[in-house]
């Protein structure tokens, strides 16, 4: 003779049992952080026991990926990006949600596969960051499995320059460089050193156009601007003040660099070559990174409102869905240290 089914035992049983809120046998069988008197953690376990209750494990993931937002980035490992993600994080507890992170190192076959495995697991909305995202990138396979989420409800916001019709935070990178350009050229400079990473990236070829436009503004003669490539990394402009220091500096008075981290190490190059900050040569970045501040000296920069953004694409993450795409456009404001000094114009 077959048995008869066993009643479903609910948390609402167990509870009952127990002789305690459904509350808190939610926080003693769910994992919560929040604390529970260790009498009531014991009736609760011993309820959940004696009645054979087991946890929903997939109702209970379903409901936790509902209230997740899936952050897709390219290196997490930066400054300026650790203040996106702080503030993201920020943000999206006071909303009720928390921030999962991957990372891709910009490979587009890598972004697809990290949307594709994301959706998956139904996250509420899909952030990405990164220099720049076309939709005809990969023969827009990625714009159409973003499309497709949104479509299933999800929300998706771009964190950069993008062609795609979706919300999108973007930094005005080129104004950045043109004021910090600018700058230089109004306190004297006339050679200066542009320490510029891969030219292909939007944010450095966006960067590097409005150094150039800024000192030009300013009457510095094109000739006298001088492009160094390097690695968009301390070391990238350690190397890159080292040779140019070993060359001699070709005169320059200043370094443009492309970011903070690559001002910074190019301040420790130019010091282990004998070269001092800022009398023998002024250096600026970009970013205002909390790193900038505490160097010696401190760096001049441009600083991007990094937090702000990060803020801002949870709130457009959280938001109902309805209208046209958003567009948001940071700029940046300069903030003069002790890394530059003015010079007589020659």
């Amino acid at each position: 003779m077959p048995h008869a089914a066993r009643p479903t035992v609910t948390l609402h049983d167990v509870a009952a049992a127990a002789g305690v809120s459904v509350a808190t046998a939610s926080r003693v069988l769910g994992g919560s952080t929040r604390k529970v008197a260790p009498e009531y953690e014991a009736r609760v376990l011993a309820a959940a026991a004696a009645l054979r209750y087991t946890v929903d494990a997939s109702a209970r993931a379903m409901r936790r990926a509902s209230d997740s937002i899936a952050l897709v980035a390219d290196d997490l490992t930066t400054p300026s990006m650790g203040m996106v993600v702080a503030a993201m994080e920020r943000e999206a507890r006071a909303g009720g949600a928390f921030v999962t992170v991957s990372a891709t190192m910009g490979a587009h076959e890598r972004q697809l596969e990290t949307v594709r495995l994301l959706r998956a697991l139904r996250p509420r909305a899909l952030v990405l960051t990164s220099s720049r995202f076309v939709a005809n990138a990969l023969g827009g396979r990625l714009f159409k499995e973003l499309a497709a989420y949104e479509k299933e409800g999800g929300r998706v916001v771009i964190v950069g320059e993008t062609d795609m019709a979706f919300d999108a935070i973007g930094f005005d990178d080129y104004g950045a460089g043109r004021s910090a350009g600018a700058f230089l050229a109004e306190t004297g400079h006339r050679r200066v050193a542009v320490f510029a990473g891969v030219r292909e990236l939007r944010t450095v070829s966006d960067r590097t156009a409005g150094f150039v436009d800024g000192l030009r503004a300013g009457g510095v003669d094109e000739r006298d601007i001088r492009i160094v490539s390097c690695e968009v990394s301390r070391q990238g402009g350690f190397d890159a003040a080292r040779r140019l220091a070993e060359a001699g500096m070709d005169g320059r008075q200043a370094v443009l660099a492309v970011n903070d981290i690559v001002a910074i190490g190019a301040m420790s190059g130019f010091r282990a070559a004998g070269i001092n900050v800022p009398e023998d040569v002024s250096v600026t970045g970009i970013d205002d990174i909390p790193l900038a501040g505490d160097v010696t000296p401190r760096l001049t920069t441009v600083a991007l409102p990094l937090a702000h953004a990060g803020a801002e694409a949870i709130r457009f993450a959280l938001a109902e869905a309805g209208g046209e795409p958003r567009r948001l456009i940071v700029e940046g404001r300069l903030i003069v240290r002790d890394s530059t000094r003015p010079r007589q114009a020659q």
